[in-house]
């Protein structure tokens, strides 16, 4: 990754440095494909992922501030459906092994947790809520 030459100009070290930095930030093909592939395994490492990471704000903030911040009028909706969906995501993978329902839940469970983030930023929904009503013509 870090091919330095001797003797030779900026811009030719520049261009060894990002050589091999192309595909740092995309998922290559096989890793992509275990969504599809073992996609029970992926949902049950998604899940415990999200909740570790919605639980982590916990720690910083204390888990009383969590759960009032969490059940708080503005999002309680929000909240609801995300804790649903990682139930319903659970239940998919550990109970009902079904690849075609995991995959379903996954993707529910992706959008709602957009949603409830969105939900910690001042007029995020709204202004998502309004792009989407303008580019497919529905209301969320």
């Amino acid at each position: 990754m870090w091919k330095l030459t001797q003797g030779t100009d900026d811009e030719e070290q520049q261009d060894y440095l990002l050589e091999d930095t192309e595909g740092l930030c995309s998922l290559s093909p096989v890793q992509s494909m275990i969504v599809f592939a073992k996609p029970i395994k992926f949902a049950l490492l998604f899940t415990f992922g999200n909740m570790l990471a919605v639980g982590s704000t916990a720690l910083l903030i204390g888990p009383e501030q969590q759960l009032r911040m969490m059940f708080d009028t503005v999002r309680v909706y929000a909240t609801a459906i995300y804790v649903g969906s990682v139930i319903v995501a659970l239940v998919c993978a550990l109970l009902i092994h079904s690849k075609i329902l995991t995959i379903i839940a996954i993707i529910c469970e992706i959008c709602a947790l957009i949603w409830y983030s969105l939900s910690y930023i001042p007029f995020a929904r709204r202004i998502v809520s309004d792009v989407t009503i303008r580019l497919f013509d529905t209301e969320i």
